[in-house]
């Protein structure tokens, strides 16, 4: 392994670290001074740390980076907003006209959600995206990452609020949302866009029904996450959920390596 795939490899921890200094030092400076105007960055610290340093792990889990850098960031920025958008919409519409959404129907449409930009990467511009299906696991991981964030700030905002702006009660729904998020929307993202990808790869029936198989234990897993929930829960579920995500990316970067170097993309 060279030097230069090592760095990738582990690039994660600088990630946290880094992260987790400027977190703290924003915390502290707020402490002191009480300055109003620092939530906003204490808010969008808190909820990334974790998440981006899970996407860091998952970018650099192959002697190359799978997705670059820009790929990453666009996945992480639109397929968040557009899944947050699309999501809080259509639960909207469904509890107007059923009631109370059951949490089965919260978790059928977040997912599907989630996969509007990785499809619109895969139909726009599947000559680069559609020949690494590790590649495609790392967009669906930053796709669910963005879409997180953007979930615990919006959390972390109305704790604030509720709290009349007790900090404390903000910083500790960054903390257990921010820590949860890569056991949550980032590895169900992943698992579903493992299943795309393989079906774009080679589309045939078997593939397609792999897909819709991946798709439904990501809703499951979702589903359990938000009706019962609890220590217990988080725990089980997220052990599956990365459990399964890991594996998905090392069974993936046997295929990807296997294929020639011209079937990748640059």
């Amino acid at each position: 392994m060279t030097a230069q795939q090592v760095v990738r490899r582990w690039a994660w921890v600088g990630t946290f670290v880094i992260g987790a200094g400027l977190y703290l030092l924003v915390l502290v400076v707020l402490t002191e001074t009480g300055n109003p105007n620092l939530f906003p960055t204490l808010i969008l610290l808190g909820a990334m740390v974790v998440p981006l340093t899970f996407v860091t792990f998952a970018a650099g889990r192959s002697g190359r980076w799978l997705i670059d850098g820009p790929t990453l960031g666009i996945s992480l920025l639109f397929g968040g907003v557009i899944g947050v958008v699309v999501a809080g919409l259509l639960e909207y519409d469904a509890m107007r006209r059923l009631g109370a959404l059951p949490m089965l129907g919260v978790g059928l449409i977040e997912e599907a959600a989630k996969l509007i930009v990785p499809v619109i990467l895969l139909v726009f511009f599947g000559h680069r995206y559609r020949h690494s299906i590790g590649g495609g696991i790392v967009i669906g991981v930053a796709v669910g990452t963005g879409f997180a964030v953007l979930e615990t700030m919006g959390y972390a905002f109305v704790a604030l609020l509720e709290s009349d702006g007790n900090v404390g009660a903000a910083e500790q729904t960054l903390f257990i949302r921010g820590l949860l998020a890569p056991a949550g929307h980032a590895a169900w993202t992943g698992l579903t866009c493992w299943g795309l990808w393989r079906f774009a790869v080679k589309p045939t029936g078997k593939r397609f029904l792999g897909f819709l198989g991946l798709y439904a234990v990501a809703v499951a897993l979702h589903t359990t996450w938000d009706g019962i929930g609890g220590k217990v829960t988080y725990a089980i579920v997220g052990a599956i959920s990365i459990g399964l995500l890991l594996f998905g990316l090392k069974k993936s970067q046997a295929i990807d390596a296997a294929a020639t170097p011209a079937a990748l993309p640059s």
